[in-house]
């Protein structure tokens, strides 16, 4: 917050030293950098869900590269990749600091990935049928392609099966308890494959040849006969495709397939003897269920398990399952309740609930209530729907008996809680509003009003099962002062604020719009204008009904009474309020909708625009309506913007006491600019409500968009004008709503010595945004009833919405337009040239959308959008420091949770190899020990020690496919010792009885010689050479090929070294390259300022 503080003063004193108060030049415009400060909400083309069970983080993936993190205590975060192309890229996001470390272009389509548990490790099968395996290094954050990798045509080899053209891998699962040295792949037409890594082999092959054989699977749906069953499975290959599975057990014994067809199997994975009746075999092998007896039915798209509780994990569980009915059917989400008593033939369906979804079904995931997923009962489930939709049920809501049994209704699913609403209720207006320093000592806003009124609504006494993320110490600061305020408008007519002091919004009070024991009409109408103003922290209301309601956020503000003023009468009611902050006072002029909201600079006056192009002025000192003016002429063109001008008048007959006192002979007088939608600008005074002018800016029809006073006075921040300049007489508001000529009478007469306004005042000007056309006119020649353009430009596509950017004097140095293609552009004023341009599309991957611009706000670069569900403030400029300091970012990664959590997991893996240390992956390795006695005892406690995926990550540093690679030449070969050699061949059987001894002896010598290949001495076998050694046992005695490999290498190593040669010239030059580019920039940066870095 200091460093904050600090850059504010420094960049207030360049302002100042270069003549600060005058129009910002082009070069004043500070620098865009568009950047996501802020965004909730589930995005629009969501598709995917993951958890993270040690962090408690829900991931929600989208199909144009966008990844939405959810937590705990309202904290969310957006990443999003620079390809938004599926499938063909890997990468890896730093979720502390919210960045993309890594990214790889894969060469093919990427169709399965499963990450190892509590490792670095991860499995990837693409559309060849390929089985790779990646590892992440910690210490260069890249991901590294490991030698292990399983083609599908090894194999099928290895498994024994034949298939004519490669599959792609369409699903994989790391078996439960095997620390992933099991896992089960599934190929596209119908191929299950239990693989075993530390072997190298199939363990058991399911669903190649197996349905081909009539009448052999036992249907689980009871209602069905055999010749249902018949038909069912009687189906070509192309027909047979998987599209989903998962396991069925809490073991990884029986796994549950679905199929294009609609079919759902139950495959039992577990190995078995052969039997004789390969029916039998082949009928226990595998269970079938059937959601719908129809012909044609949905694919089966999803499929998840959830074990029962603990006492009966073994018995049954529940399958939720997408698809599987027939065509044309409600789109629902089944849970099946199994139950299993003896295996997976006596499997059946217990009970069916079918859970209506709110949207298009796109992916749906089960939450545990502990860190270990497999080994934990569900807590939760989140369902995602189209579009941008995301609901969840309680565990209890849908595992209680009641629920189970038919009859009973459904349970309801829950809203999932969101921080900004956008549809329920529906957003119609928004305001951003900034508050000054001198300002902050104003307010009493008490955050307890929102904890009560605005928290997150949960049925039952149900734990949020996401609690991830670690929010900002600066946000946990309660004593903290507020500097911003984000207001929202809805259509039920009621008003929600946060506190955006930093990027994450803190609910803090919800007006209902109601007054209490009074029926006030049009207070459930919806809000359609907002107005803030933070001098006496005053909220305008504006409805579509026509009612102004007004709030004070101060404590006990308005006491106990309510007052209604209208045109024809004024009401005072006495009214008990309880906690928070209520309406005093509702004004209503007219039937019409508000259009648009402005406070005077003292705040006592609001100036109000209609629908019907009225514009009326309020004065919340005195309770009353000062006047009402048609400034449409007649066209009913709805008031579009509001602008102030505001000047200073001397009056010339002020008395002797007066003139003692000039400043009390100086008066402030407000001019009020109106523009309509059709481009008409009416100039009133509103001191007596007399139209000055009204008339139409551009002849062309161009739809009018917003306005702005830009104050060019160098000296003082009002115009000084005399009195006789400004006509003081003329048709007031209330007796002129007839008006549609383009000046009021009487009031020209007044006006012929505005040259005086143009001698003091005539560097202001107001800035007119159209939707094809900018116009910037003088003040002074509006006042006279003329158009002076000081700059007129034609923009080459349809603006929608217009912000501006000041300076720290207060100045307008910058025009922000929103186009309707998306684009955002930051123009300078006055020339209005295009400083930068960004878009919708780059930022946060949004299309524009017809109305986008009715719910967009700004302060000072900083822009609030709303898009379906979606909600995001952009920080435009990149000196702006209010929303890009690290330390108020909420961390998406809690550091000692996962210190704990890995931790836990080291000492339940000692506890488990203490329990069995020569289970699994070990006993194969120690069973195979040879050799002394102490040495096999120091290999055991090295492999205690290590861990299973350490042990895993050594079975990936070799190909299993591959035959071991013939030893470099050069590498440094150790010597051969006899104690070395193991004899292969069979030992010979002995000698009958009748065996001379002399034949025994001759044998003996023959083996000696075959043995010691001719050595004469028995104790010292002769040494070969290390060539000798690959000759005789690599290439069996062919030379030629020996020497064929040896030179074979040689061509390698020669090639290695060209490449090294060649990547140490690439690094020379690009060495080079940034060394000069560094001295280029060393002499830019010589003559700039600090601040300006």
């Amino acid at each position: 917050m200091f460093a904050k503080r600090l850059f504010h003063k420094a960049l207030h004193h360049h302002h100042q030293g270069e003549g600060g108060a005058s129009p910002a030049a082009p070069g004043d415009v500070p620098q865009m950098d568009a950047q996501i400060a802020l965004h909730y909400g589930v995005p629009y083309t969501a598709s995917l869900l993951a958890f993270d069970p040690v962090q408690r983080l829900l991931a929600v993936g989208t199909l144009d590269g966008r990844i939405k993190i959810f937590g705990g205590d309202n904290i969310e975060g957006i990443l999003i990749s620079p390809k938004s192309v599926p499938y063909k890229f890997l990468q890896v996001w730093n979720l502390e600091f919210r960045q993309l470390f890594y990214s790889s272009q894969w060469d093919v389509n990427i169709t399965a990935f499963a990450a190892i548990e509590g490792s670095f490790l991860m499995y990837l099968g693409d559309e060849n049928g390929l089985l790779s395996v990646l590892k992440y290094e910690v210490d260069d954050g890249k991901l590294q392609r490991m030698p292990y990798n399983v083609p599908i045509q090894s194999l099928t080899e290895r498994a024994g099966i034949s298939l004519q053209d490669p599959q792609p891998i369409v699903g994989i699962l790391i078996q439960p308890d095997t620390f992933g040295t099991r896992l089960l792949i599934a190929y596209e037409k119908g191929l299950l494959v239990l693989w075993d890594v530390s072997d190298s082999n199939a363990i058991s092959v399911r669903g190649y040849g197996d349905l081909h054989m009539k009448g052999q699977i036992s249907g689980a749906q009871r209602d069905a006969d055999e010749d249902q069953l018949n038909n069912a499975i009687d189906d070509s290959d192309e027909e047979r495709e998987i599209c989903s599975l998962c396991w069925a057990s809490r073991g990884g014994s029986i796994v549950a397939v679905g199929y294009i067809t609609g079919d759902i199997l139950l495959w039992d994975m577990n190995t078995r003897p052969p039997r004789k009746d390969k029916q039998m075999d082949v009928s226990s092998n595998v269970v079938k269920l059937q959601l719908a007896s129809g012909s044609r039915r949905l694919p089966v798209i999803v499929l998840h398990w959830s074990a029962g509780s603990a006492i009966h994990s073994n018995k049954g569980g529940h399958l939720f399952v997408y698809g599987g009915d027939d065509m044309g059917s409600e789109e629902v989400l089944t849970v099946l309740s199994l139950e299993s008593t003896a295996g997976l033939e006596s499997v059946r369906c217990m009970s069916r609930m079918d859970l209506k979804l709110d949207g298009s079904f796109a992916d749906m995931i089960l939450i545990p209530d502990t860190g270990v997923p497999d080994k934990s009962r569900t807590s939760a489930l989140f369902i995602l729907t189209n579009p941008g939709q995301l609901n969840f049920y309680a565990d209890g809501s849908l595992f209680s008996v009641q629920n189970t049994k038919e009859g009973n209704a459904l349970p309801e699913a829950q809203k999932f809680p969101v921080a900004i609403p956008i549809t329920d209720p529906n957003i119609t207006v928004t305001n951003l509003c900034s508050l000054t320093e001198r300002e902050l000592s104003n307010i009493s806003l008490k955050k307890f009003c929102a904890r009560q009124n605005a928290g997150p609504f949960i049925l039952g006494n149900m734990k949020w099962p996401l609690t991830g993320g670690v929010p900002s110490e600066m946000s946990l600061n309660e004593d903290h002062a507020v500097e911003r305020l984000y207001i929202a408008g809805y259509q039920d007519g009621s008003v929600r604020i946060w506190d955006a002091t930093f990027p994450v919004l803190m609910p803090m009070f919800v007006l209902d719009g109601k007054v209490a024991d009074i029926n006030l009409d049009g207070a459930n109408a919806s809000v359609s204008s907002l107005a803030f103003c933070s001098l006496n922290m005053t909220l305008a209301v504006g409805t579509t009904s026509g009612l102004v309601c007004i709030y004070k956020l101060r404590e006990h503000s308005g006491g106990s009474s309510f007052h209604f003023v209208s045109e024809l009468k004024q009401e005072v009611h006495v009214v008990h309020h309880g906690k928070g902050f209520h309406c005093y006072v509702a004004f209503l002029a007219s039937n019409c909708p508000v259009r648009s909201l402005l406070f005077t600079a003292s705040g006592e006056v609001l100036a109000t625009g209609y629908q019907n192009g009225q514009v009326a002025m309020f004065d919340l000192s005195q309770l009353s309506i000062l006047f009402t003016v048609d400034c449409a002429s007649g066209t009913n063109s709805p008031v579009v913007s509001l602008g102030i001008y505001s000047v200073t008048t001397s009056d010339a007959k002020a008395d002797e006491s007066e003139k003692e006192t000039p400043q009390k002979a100086r008066l402030l007088r407000d001019f009020l600019f109106s523009l309509t939608k059709d481009g008409r600008v009416t100039v009133l005074d509103c001191t007596p409500g007399v139209m000055m002018n009204s008339h139409i800016l551009d002849q062309k029809q161009s739809s009018a968009i917003s306005m702005y006073v830009i104050d060019g006075a160098s000296d003082e921040k009002q115009t000084q004008l005399s009195e006789d300049t400004i006509g003081s007489q003329g048709q007031t508001g209330k007796e002129g709503n007839d008006v549609d000529n383009k000046q009021a009478p009487g009031v020209g007469k007044h006006l012929k010595n505005a040259s005086h306004l143009s001698q003091n005042g005539g560097s202001d000007s107001l800035l007119v945004c159209c939707e094809d056309v900018l116009l910037l006119l003088s003040v002074a020649s509006l006042i006279q009833g003329k158009n002076k353009y000081l700059n007129k430009l034609k923009l080459a596509k349809p603006c929608c919405w217009s912000a501006v950017l000041k300076n720290m004097d207060g100045k307008i140095c910058g025009l922000i337009l929103a186009y309707q293609t998306g684009t955002i552009e930051l123009r300078s004023v006055p020339d209005l040239a295009i400083v930068a341009d960004s878009s919708l599309m780059s930022i946060l991957r949004w299309s524009y959308k017809a109305g986008m611009d009715k719910s967009m706000s700004s302060s000072n670069g900083q822009i609030t959008l709303v898009n379906g569900s979606e909600f995001a403030i952009i920080s435009l400029i990149a000196s702006e420091n209010d929303f890009r300091i690290p330390e108020s970012l909420p961390c998406l990664h809690d550091k000692v949770l996962a210190a704990a959590a890995e931790a836990a997991i080291s000492f339940s893996t000692e506890q488990r190899t203490k329990q069995n240390p020569a289970a699994g992956i070990l006993g194969g390795i120690i069973k195979g020990m040879k050799g002394k006695a102490e040495e096999s005892a120091k290999m055991r406690e090295s492999f205690t020690v290590r861990t299973p995926h350490e042990h895993l990550e050594s079975f990936f540093l070799k190909d299993s496919f591959v035959e071991p690679s013939i030893p470099n030449l050069d590498d440094p070969i150790e010597e051969l010792s006899i104690d070395d050699v193991e004899i292969d061949d069979e030992v010979p059987a002995p000698a009958p009885a009748s065996s001379s001894t002399s034949h025994r002896n001759n044998r003996t010598t023959e083996e000696r010689e075959k043995l010691f290949e001719g050595s004469s001495h028995v104790g010292k076998p002769r040494m070969r050479t290390p060539q000798e050694i690959l000759t005789k046992y690599k290439f069996g005695g062919d030379a030629a090929a020996a020497a064929a490999h040896a030179k074979d290498k040689l061509m390698q190593r020669q090639e290695k070294l060209e490449r090294i040669s060649q990547q140490t010239a690439e690094l020379q030059n690009g060495a080079e390259n940034f060394a000069s580019l560094a001295q280029e920039l060393a002499k830019t940066m010589e003559n700039k300022k600090w601040w300006k870095l």
